[in-house]
Order: structure tokens, then sequence, then C-alpha cells
């Protein structure tokens, strides 16, 4: 199945960073950096990458889903957006692929499925892991509005800021690789 055409005036922005611009109004945006996964004539769908929710026992994230294991390691759990929050999803290196994985652009993959996690618990799953709840979605037209309003500046996404132990720092780096230092 061909993917859909691209209008006319649209730009494809997957596999791309939206960074939030300095001067966007306090809301779950603010100061975000979305790795955006798809974005075509249908809309666009992304993940926020620097929005730490909360970190425990990637065990206690296992028996949430009815899953038995004893893993101790830490994982920590960011909010990929305001839409879906029920729905979780695994953005990851490459160095995975399970039945519910996509691979994305520069070396990344993205997963839906509980494959991952008992990958991740035994051990066997992918070397980077950023897990996420919830996702940016736009209708169509609305993220090309959007951008051309200035509300968000492109980058090229950069594994090593998806996958940073300091998600604070994110934003400020990305908006280095957006060409507008702080």
């Amino acid at each position: 199945m061909r993917p859909p055409e691209i209008p006319e005036g649209h730009a494809d922005t997957s596999g791309q960073f939206l960074v939030a611009h300095p001067k966007m109004p306090a809301n779950i945006f603010a100061h975000s950096v979305i790795y955006v996964v798809s974005h075509n004539a249908d809309g666009a769908m992304g993940l926020i990458v620097n929005r730490l929710a909360g970190a425990g026992p990637l065990g206690k994230l296992l028996e949430a889903f009815g899953l038995a294991s004893k893993a101790q390691r830490e994982i920590k759990l960011y909010l990929g957006g305001p839409v879906g929050i029920g729905q979780g999803f695994v953005l990851h290196s490459d160095d995975y692929a399970g039945a519910s994985t996509r691979a994305l652009k520069k070396g990344l993959s993205l997963s839906t499925g509980l494959d991952v996690l008992e990958a991740i618990a035994r051990g066997r799953g992918p070397r980077q892991v950023r897990m996420l709840f919830g996702y940016a979605g736009w209708s169509p037209g609305q993220l090309d509005g959007e951008i051309a309003r200035g509300d968000w500046l492109l980058a090229p996404a950069d594994t090593s800021l998806i996958f940073s132990e300091e998600p604070d720092k994110v934003w400020e780096e990305a908006l280095k690789h957006a060409g507008l230092p702080l």
C-alpha cells in the first residue's frame, strides 16, 4: 500500500524534531522536543521525548500488564503527548525488532506491543529505550499551520538527545540544532 500523496505546500517532517519556539505559551508543549513519527496528508503523529513523567522498577510496569517478572532495572516513563494517554510506545534503537516494531529513520524503531517489554525484562531488548505514554497528534494541515506560524522550529533528529539521561537539557540542545541558541 502506498502512503498518501503529500499535497503541494506540505513539508513531510517525519524523522525530524519539532522544537517548541521559546515564545510558545505555557502549555504541555512549551519547551518540548517532539520526534515526528509520521507526517502525511492524513495528519501527523509524534512523541515528546523530553517530558519525564516518573520512574520505577520495570517489574512493576510489567505486572501492570499482567506479565510476571522479577526485573528490578529502573525504567523511566515519559509523557509522549496528550492524546491516547492509555497507549504505550517504546522508541528505541534499531537493534531489536519484534512483532510490533516499526522501523523509523536514523537508526530508530518504534514498538507498541508487550513483546518489547518482555524482551527488555529478559535482557534481550534494544540497547537504547525511551518508554512513553500518549502521543502528540495533528489533523491534516494542522502541523503545517503551526510550523508556518512559528510555533515549532525544525531540527534534525539526534538519537543522543532522544535517549538523553538529562531530559531537562534536551530542549536547549535541540534549539541549538535548530539554529537558535539561547
